[in-house]
């Protein structure tokens, strides 16, 4: 009993691992807070050019 166990625990770490290889990442690394708030300024920033061109846009035709 102890040999067929500890056969299907080898096989089973195989495959788990071979299963490990194949899928991808489903997390992301690690991402510091100060990554983190420079990325939140770079879409607010990116938020307010979009909001000041179309305000321009709309500006122009009303015109």
């Amino acid at each position: 009993m102890n040999r067929r166990k500890k056969i299907n625990d080898i096989l089973k770490k195989r495959k788990k691992q071979a299963n490990e290889k194949v899928s991808t990442k489903k997390k992301n690394g690690y991402v510091s807070k100060a990554d983190r708030a420079a990325l939140e300024i770079a879409e607010q920033s990116q938020a307010n050019e979009n909001n000041d061109s179309t305000q321009i846009d709309s500006d122009n035709e009303s015109k």
